[in-house]
């Protein structure tokens, strides 16, 4: 049988691209097409390579692992170690998932002219089965993600904050709420919903005590009672409709910065509300602040009951 390099590197290169892709895809990665298409071409080359057997380095264990983080780290330019290590295990799971699928295509369709050297298979075949093993492995990849995600319990939702008003910082924990739309009506600012039993650390507690003559407009009854004057300028009222609640209206303060704790690396914004609620969000204080989506660079969940919903 005749065996055409160009040919087991073009199938190497389209089966790794989509793993790659695959991997980016379920982890919510920025894709770089370039990216992906070089890493894809690395990893076709380094098939070629261990194919003929030129240089036996390329064929034993050590190399393959050195090879797949490179191939990984070229694709998604990893921040940090940590980052790298979870796209790493990922694409390694894809792979399994997608050389399983290939495997029992071949089982079912039983080829007569292939051949595996090296660890490459090559033959009339392996194109179509990788590319159908591929679409089946995605699907079920993408499956098994999804009934992983909605497993997640409400501790893996909670986010330590960072607020940071007048030069005086607070450390809260928020839950990540999907429905959390609020928005400041003029700016169009994301809002943080914060428990007013929070804030009197960096808000005085005589404007704080006034927070419900403040929303109704009624400055002039209570200037003479408040000392920091500046801070009745600086609020806004922001329309918002929750459970048992369809028109409500809450005070917000806009913060100096916000600071999002995650693991990969720490959000920071200085276009966040603070929302000011008058009641406990949570009975046992497991969390005392809810944040959006808005306030994320990507989703990490969808699967939470939403409590409040901007009105804009």
């Amino acid at each position: 049988m005749t065996i055409y390099l160009d040919v087991v590197l073009l199938e190497n290169l389209c089966m790794n691209y989509i793993i790659l892709f695959a991997t980016a895809y379920i982890m919510k990665l920025k894709m770089q097409h370039l990216r992906l298409i070089f890493s894809s071409l690395l990893g076709g080359v380094y098939a070629v390579i261990s194919y003929l057997d030129i240089l036996p380095i390329y064929s034993n264990f050590l190399t393959k692992i050195l090879f797949s983080v490179l191939m990984v780290y070229i694709a998604f330019n990893s921040k940090s170690i940590k980052k790298l290590a979870k796209q790493l295990v990922i694409f390694y799971l894809t792979s399994f998932v997608f050389g399983g699928c290939a495997f029992a295509m071949l089982y079912f369709i039983r080829p007569q002219d292939i051949l595996m050297k090296n660890g490459v298979y090559i033959g009339t075949y392996p194109i179509k089965i990788a590319l159908l093993g591929a679409i089946i492995g995605f699907i079920i990849t993408y499956i098994a993600f999804c009934i992983v995600k909605t497993k997640f319990k409400k501790k893996d939702m909670i986010y330590k904050i960072k607020v940071t008003l007048e030069n005086k910082q607070i450390c809260l924990n928020a839950m990540l709420d999907t429905g959390n739309l609020l928005k400041e009506p003029i700016t169009g600012m994301p809002v943080i919903v914060v428990e007013k039993s929070e804030l009197y650390s960096v808000i005085p507690e005589n404007v704080l005590n006034h927070i419900e003559e403040l929303i109704g407009g009624e400055v002039k009854d209570i200037i003479n009672e408040v000392e920091e004057k500046e801070y009745l300028t600086k609020f806004r009222v922001i329309p918002f409709s929750s459970i048992g609640k369809q028109n409500g209206l809450m005070l917000g303060l806009k913060a100096d910065e916000v600071i999002i704790e995650k693991e990969e690396e720490n959000e920071k914004r200085n276009d966040v509300i603070i929302g000011i609620f008058p009641s406990a969000l949570c009975k046992n204080k497991s969390y005392t602040a809810l944040i959006g989506l808005d306030l994320l660079e990507r989703s990490e969940t969808d699967e939470f009951v939403t409590n409040f919903k901007g009105q804009y």
